[in-house]
């Protein structure tokens, strides 16, 4: 049985992996002599404090049988300073890493960004992610925004097709680390807020 809901601390061990993969396929040179252990650390202290779960930005997680097997996280453009300065302020303290790292803007103003998505790989193909995005527009509603911005990776053409069929349309190209990427947005029509 899957379920989707908001991410608790208790789950940032569970989330740390998965947003692993993430940092993995973006190939950042800032982090390639971060030893793995070393950046989960980081990640799960992240999703343990409350600006990464509910004052600044928004964690919903699946979860089957107990175990998260997904994760969707974003937060208001605006709130996009903040969010990379818990992660700085976390590898400024790490011994793992040499110097603090401090992620690139990626949003577009007046946005509610879709920051990451995962789904475990041993559950990938069971339309998890696209159960991941159902709340999205309502949560991006409530943080008082009409838009919803997300970046895909040109080297990604699965993860794309899902957004187009989300109701994503491309608005442009950019460049995240040493990737191109295709910058997304959709516009959220009004709703009542069922995910609270």
């Amino acid at each position: 049985m899957l379920s989707i809901r908001r991410a608790q601390p208790v789950d940032a061990g569970q989330i740390a992996p998965l947003m692993d993969i993430i940092f993995d396929e973006m190939q950042l040179e800032e982090l390639e002599d971060v030893p793995e252990p070393g950046l989960a650390k980081v990640i799960t202290k992240a999703y343990r404090t409350r600006t990464y779960l509910s004052s600044k930005a928004s964690t919903v997680v699946a979860e089957a049988n107990g175990q998260v097997v997904g994760v969707v996280f974003g937060y208001p453009s605006e709130n996009e300073r903040e969010i990379n300065n818990v992660l700085y302020k976390l590898s400024k303290n790490s011994n793992y890493f040499n110097k603090p790292y401090l992620p690139e803007s990626e949003t577009d103003l007046d946005e509610w960004y879709l920051d990451s998505i995962a789904v475990d790989p041993a559950y990938q193909g069971m339309g998890i992610g696209n159960k991941l995005l159902d709340p999205v527009p309502e949560i991006a509603e409530r943080d008082g925004k009409k838009v919803v911005g997300l970046n895909v990776d040109l080297q990604n053409p699965k993860a794309e097709s899902l957004y187009l069929r989300k109701g994503f349309r491309c608005v442009g190209i950019r460049t995240i680390g040493d990737h191109y990427y295709k910058h997304m947005q959709k516009l959220i029509k009004n709703r009542s807020l069922l995910f609270a």
